[in-house]
């Protein structure tokens, strides 16, 4: 599992990494508020970060035709998966190391 999170890393782009910590925020803030059932949590999250990375992703490139446009949707859909992936991961890490058995 571990070299499995250590591929995952390497292929989350360096400048979206603090979406990780960011949606582990947002996550928590909507346990806490009991906004939204548990289990819709790591999907909302995925789909925020997927925003979060579409808004950084055509901020930063220059798109000139269609071709352009869908590579910048999929490498955002791909980073805000993966960043959001990773931040469930680090709950569960914290949640299944409290547990006593």
């Amino acid at each position: 599992m571990e070299y499995m999170m250590e591929n995952i890393m390497k292929t989350i782009k360096p400048e979206l990494l603090a979406l990780i910590p960011v949606l582990y925020f947002i996550g928590m803030g909507l346990k806490r508020a009991q906004a939204v059932a548990d289990k819709w949590i790591p999907l909302l999250l995925g789909g925020i970060g997927i925003l979060l990375a579409l808004i950084w992703v055509i901020a930063g490139t220059p798109l000139p035709d269609v071709r352009h446009l869908l590579q910048a949707v999929f490498s955002a859909v791909t980073q805000g998966i993966l960043c959001a992936g990773c931040a469930v991961y680090t709950h569960q890490i914290g949640k299944q190391a409290k547990k006593e058995e």
